[in-house]
């Protein structure tokens, strides 16, 4: 996805930029997440090396963050499910006389805890890899 920005800073080789929109148009986008406006906008790495103030074509890759977003929502659901079936399954011939609903909920909610962790760990190791980030295409002259 391009969008077009106005860079706020400079940092090094990142760029806060300020997305430039329309009304209505931060409800409806998909990144309004990574963006974050009030403190300068969207970290993108700045290859072309632009200035502050100058108007910058910016590409937010949208794979990359459909890959976050598996991870983050899919993974934890995907853990629930398999951990209510295998409680059910397993578990009962460990805890004699405890109910097969108690032990699904249980194994359930053990790898829906585990999944989430592993999750946000996933999270912030992505958030570190400057490969993930939006990057500055070219700056627009005018």
């Amino acid at each position: 996805m391009t969008n077009v920005g106005i860079v706020k800073s400079v940092e090094g080789n990142m760029a806060k930029v300020c997305v430039v929109a329309g009304p209505g148009y931060c409800e409806s986008c998909h990144h309004r997440d990574i963006c974050d406006i009030e403190s300068g906008g969207i970290e993108a790495v700045n290859l072309v090396n632009a200035k502050v103030g100058q108007k910058v074509r910016i590409n937010i890759k949208t794979l990359t963050r459909l890959k976050v977003v598996l991870v983050m929502y899919l993974l934890p659901i995907a853990a629930l499910l398999t951990g209510a079936v295998l409680g059910r399954s397993y578990l009962p011939a460990y805890f004699r006389g405890t109910s097969p609903d108690v032990l699904s909920a249980a194994g359930g909610f053990f790898l829906f805890l585990i999944s989430l962790l592993t999750a946000r760990l996933f999270s912030r190791k992505m958030e570190k890899k400057t490969e993930q980030k939006p990057v500055i295409e070219s700056i627009i002259e005018e």
